[in-house]
């Protein structure tokens, strides 16, 4: 299976200057865990993760006056459609890290997470309802 098969096309695109509640509250309402963060004037395309948010406010900044560039991975290893899952996932357990920006020609077409690759290798009829404990 590709990344293309598994990757989320809904991708979230925000400026540098968005605060973190900003980035929280459109991540939510997308129902993504990150957010492409574009900023044309410095290093181009970087991710902003929930991780980086709950990183930031557990360690006690204001989510109102922290941007999204002070938070953002601009070292970011970016997946092709064409990839394997085998190939994402060993980029993501060599990498630290849960999300892939995916890139075909120029921009992001979509992003493949750990939770979309699990999906993919985990058979239908074995699934099963998660509940809280």
């Amino acid at each position: 299976m590709l990344v293309r098969d598994a990757m989320s096309t809904v991708v979230l695109t925000i400026g540098p200057t968005h605060t973190l509640r900003q980035a929280a509250r459109l991540m939510s309402a997308r129902r993504v865990g990150a957010a492409v963060v574009h900023d044309p004037d410095g290093c181009g395309l970087g991710i902003l993760t929930e991780r980086d948010i709950l990183n930031s406010i557990g360690s006690g900044q204001d989510p109102d006056r922290e941007t999204a560039s002070a938070h953002t991975t601009t070292d970011v290893v970016f997946a092709h459609p064409a990839w394997t899952l085998e190939e994402a996932a060993d980029a993501m357990t060599h990498g630290g890290f849960r999300h892939l920006i995916v890139l075909d020609g120029d921009g992001p077409v979509g992003v493949v997470s750990v939770r979309d690759i699990i999906r993919c290798w985990t058979p239908a009829r074995r699934r099963t309802a998660v509940t809280a404990g």
